[in-house]
């Protein structure tokens, strides 16, 4: 067993590979998952999705978002992955969120540094979970900030992130880089408008050599970077997007998670073979976050 450390990584590389925790892949099969607790939830005014909802007219309501949440937990449940929920703390309204505050890599998680205000508590409970998971971390960003939903493990060998000079800034993206690649791993980096939030409202990874992509909404050099590399992509339209049109969890086996409001994305699923688990968290989602966005995975097996 590798015992709990503040840094796994090794300066220069060739950092061992954790054995039973880590992804290495967007699409392995989902053995452990890291969820946001829902307990203190609220929308929160600061994130774009929030204001939309109440400007349209929307209310929340906690009781229906807790039910959700559960409704959620219970369709991983019946999918065979194991959830590790975070422990809530009543300061941090967003925590539900937990692809942000820290990311899963093969070496160990790298905690990261979040944007807003209002989250940036989120890492205690976070390094507390960690440690009691005996999961030891690879290390902690701390050259400006850097979220999970901007980044992504694409496949082996490969990972994605996007930075908008505010969730991601530039400063946190290039210390991650230049982590990973002493492991020798590409890491392509994507800049993009800050409007969109995080890289993952515009491109989704659904199984191997398979992502959905917004492609009115990305530059071509990214389309063109996925064609190179013999990616399909299931093209989502831009209004779609604007609901959370990609928001997804691969679980593996040709198997993904998405929320029950994603009919474009739940169609073109099917038309291609995949299994879809469609969960209704409508009340979660308006506050500007998705089923991918409550999570951050801890273990996967190879597809």
């Amino acid at each position: 067993m590798t015992e709990f450390t503040y840094k796994h990584r090794k300066d220069n590389g060739n950092t061992e590979a954790l054995k039973r925790w880590g992804i290495d892949s967007e699409y392995g099969v989902l053995t452990d998952l890291l969820v946001g607790p829902i307990d203190h939830y609220t929308w929160q005014m600061g994130n774009a999705a929030s204001r939309r909802s109440v400007r349209l007219g929307r209310e929340f309501d906690a009781t229906v978002a807790k039910r959700q949440h559960q409704e959620m937990l219970d369709a991983y449940k019946q999918a065979g992955v194991n959830t590790h929920l975070l422990p809530a703390d009543g300061n941090l309204p967003y925590q539900l969120y937990a692809r942000d505050s820290s990311v899963m890599t093969p070496w160990g998680p790298i905690v990261t540094q979040m944007y807003s205000p209002w989250r940036r508590g989120e890492w205690v409970d976070v390094v507390k979970t960690y440690q009691k998971l005996d999961i030891p971390i690879y290390d902690i960003i701390t050259a400006g900030s850097l979220e999970g939903g901007d980044f992504m493990v694409l496949e082996p060998g490969v990972i994605l992130c996007g930075y908008s000079g505010e969730r991601t800034s530039p400063q946190g993206f290039n210390q991650m880089k230049s982590w990973i690649e002493k492991e020798g791993w590409e890491v392509k980096g994507y800049q993009f408008d800050p409007y969109f939030l995080h890289l993952d409202v515009l491109v989704a990874a659904l199984a191997e050599k398979l992502v959905a992509v917004c492609v009115d909404a990305v530059e071509p050099e990214l389309v063109q970077w996925f064609k190179d590399r013999n990616f399909e992509i299931i093209d989502i339209s831009y209004p779609q997007v604007m609901e959370l049109g990609v928001n997804v969890v691969a679980l593996g086996n040709d198997r993904v998670m998405l929320p029950a409001d994603n009919t474009e994305l739940k169609e073109k699923c099917r038309a291609h073979g995949l299994q879809v688990i469609d969960p209704d968290i409508s009340m979660i989602t308006a506050g500007g976050g998705g089923v991918h966005c409550m999570c951050q995975p801890l273990a996967r097996k190879p597809a």
